[in-house]
């Protein structure tokens, strides 16, 4: 079993409903230890959208990298995500921003998340629930990257979850 970190964000129709069904599928291979509060957050890449709601896992799980990259394509795709081009709006987007310490890069696969120091929106909720998480590369806390991230604000909206079962 390994530690892996997951950001979920949504855009499209019941947001907070695709998050927990994001959050449900996790659990269906692995076990979710914490989830952190929603997050509201402007839309990066391409402006001319709805805003996200975002939310980080803390996710023990059995899957390799690999595995768990299929698998999370795979609960998009059942959540209604249509890949119409980059950063377009989405029902539910999953990215593995850390495995481990384990460090991957490969042309599909590249963890740590590489652009998880520059976005409030992930290291936002990633804090929330792991402040003290060491970045495998850059040798900081989350709670350190968070400080020095110079991307916009995020508004916290409630707490979904502490812990699954």
């Amino acid at each position: 079993m390994i530690i892996a970190y997951i950001s979920a964000g949504s855009n499209i129709g019941d947001r907070k409903a695709n998050l927990e069904f994001g959050a449900r599928r996790l659990g269906e291979r692995g076990k979710i230890l914490r989830a952190s509060s929603f997050f509201e957050t402007e839309p990066v890449g391409y402006a001319d959208q709805s805003w996200f709601l975002n939310q980080a896992f803390e996710l023990e799980t059995a899957l390799t990298p690999r595995e768990l990259l299929a698998w999370c394509n795979e609960i998009e795709h059942d959540g209604g995500r249509v890949r119409a081009f980059p950063n377009a709006p989405r029902t539910l987007d999953l990215d593995i921003l850390l495995y481990g310490d384990r460090i991957i890069s490969e042309p599909d696969l590249v963890i740590p998340h590489p652009r998880m120091m520059e976005r409030r929106f992930v290291l936002e909720p990633l804090a929330e629930i792991a402040p003290d998480l060491q970045h495998p590369v850059e040798k900081k806390t989350i709670r350190d990257l968070l400080e020095n991230c110079p991307d916009a604000a995020v508004r916290k909206i409630s707490c979904f979850m502490n812990s699954a079962n």
